[in-house]
């Protein structure tokens, strides 16, 4: 099948995921079909399918995409000692996060709708993440910079802080970005410090 005028796949490829990303955000996965993403597009609902096999597979590579980027940009928030690397964690969370709203809320909010095998691949890299953070926390315990009685929890409640800033920041509000980073920070590292803690 001939391919539509100007639909090259360098060109109608990252179009397609763009358009699904941002409908799939605002109307949900459920909602949108492969007809409405090619309607925005501007592609035959045909065409679709020279660059991708299916709805699933869509959401499945959109979420993907998002959490291997995430695992390659934090790479250099990991150097230095565990205060310096945990707050180049927080800071980059939060500016990541804040730059990709609608992948953040699809990742979060449209798991349910990947099928099984997908859906353990996406937490399979979401655990990666969140084990990165806790690697942080259980340095820092050894080295005694921090105090932290279950660094897995507290791993996962400092995600789920600094993601839940997507949910109220808005960038012509009364604080600018930097702000909330330097506030959030401060916050994680009353938490974790040593004597900052409650014990269990």
């Amino acid at each position: 099948m001939a391919r539509t005028q100007g639909s090259h796949a360098e060109i109608t490829g990252p179009r397609i995921r763009a358009a699904a990303l941002r409908l799939f955000a605002q109307q949900g996965y459920a909602a949108v079909s492969m007809r409405v993403i090619a309607r925005e597009v501007g592609v035959q609902a045909g065409a679709l399918y020279n660059y991708i096999p299916d709805k699933q597979t869509l959401l499945f590579e959109l979420m993907r995409d998002h959490l291997v980027e995430l695992m390659e940009a934090v790479r250099p928030c990991l150097d230095g000692p565990a205060e310096a690397r945990l707050e180049a964690f927080v800071r980059f969370h939060i500016a990541f996060h804040h730059a990709r709203l609608d992948a953040v809320f699809i990742a979060y909010m449209e798991l349910r709708n990947l099928t099984p095998d997908n859906f353990a691949e996406i937490e399979g890299l979401r655990g990666q993440y969140e084990r990165l953070l806790q690697d942080q926390l259980d340095m820092g315990v050894h080295d005694g910079a921090f105090a932290v009685a279950d660094t897995r929890i507290a791993s996962m409640a400092i995600i789920a802080m600094l993601t839940g800033v997507n949910t109220w920041f808005r960038a012509d509000g009364r604080l600018s970005l930097g702000d909330v980073q330097e506030m959030y920070w401060q916050m994680v590292h009353r938490m974790v410090s040593v004597g900052g803690t409650v014990s269990p």
